[in-house]
């Protein structure tokens, strides 16, 4: 049974179809989750703030607003994990999820055993392991400037607004700045060694870095496409300035 500092973890479900969410939350309490249920964007925030989750289930469509906004309004004070249930074939709500700060998506029809697998997964790599010594030395290449303490990014001295995904992505690219980091180590450390979500989910994730620290694909300045094995961040030699580690 998982547990969170020696308590049962809390799960806030975000659904209005009482035909999900009855069958459902029985389910999470059976595998030792304590489970409440929000049917609107309101209720939703409104449970979070009173007393913060462990994990948000968030459905797209609710009948006030969107998924989406409470994902966004969520993210802008928590690093809560959301996993996001959408619609089958709907890659689109996927996307927007995983941009707005989402940790994973389940697809509709689902299982009560694959959400609870995958929320076990997503709170398993949300733990994070214990930092290495020196880990919270700010990285700098060029003008980008990490600092894994206060978990902030600056380009030029300005805040660049990341996920935290996105945020563990970067910080494991500039560790390896002029060095290929393949696919397979950037979707088990910075997601989970047991990871079965899309790997579309990691050019997102990168597509969205780029877009973030104001460069495009085809002419790329910090993050390169090694095609077939993985990405490269520039070295210092490129960007004139030494990384410090």
């Amino acid at each position: 049974m998982p547990s969170v500092a020696g308590r049962r973890p809390s799960v806030l479900m975000v659904e209005d179809e009482e035909s999900i969410t009855l069958p459902l939350a029985e389910a999470l309490e059976r595998e030792g989750f304590d489970t409440r249920v929000a049917g609107t964007v309101a209720d939703a925030l409104e449970k979070a703030g009173h007393s913060p989750p462990d994990l948000v289930l968030l459905d797209v469509m609710l009948p006030d607003g969107s998924g989406y906004d409470v994902c966004r309004e969520l993210r802008r004070s928590s690093d809560v994990p959301i996993i996001m249930l959408t619609a089958r074939g709907e890659e689109t709500d996927r996307i927007v999820g995983l941009e707005l700060g989402a940790d994973d998506y389940v697809v509709k029809p689902f299982s009560a055993r694959e959400v609870v697998a995958r929320i076990r997964a997503v709170l398993r790599r949300t733990a994070g392991p214990p930092r290495e010594a020196g880990a919270e030395v700010p990285i700098e290449v060029g003008e980008l400037r990490l600092d894994p303490a206060r978990r902030s990014v600056t380009l030029s001295g300005t805040e660049v607004d990341l996920t935290r995904r996105e945020f563990e992505l970067l910080e494991l690219l500039m560790r390896e700045a002029g060095s290929v980091v393949s696919r397979e180590r950037l979707i088990d450390e910075v997601w989970d060694v047991n990871w079965f979500g899309s790997t579309k989910t990691l050019d997102v994730h990168v597509s969205s870095l780029r877009r973030k620290l104001g460069e495009a694909s085809a002419a790329p300045r910090f993050i390169h496409t090694v095609r077939g094995v993985g990405f490269r961040f520039s070295g210092a030699d490129e960007l004139g300035a030494s990384p410090a580690r």
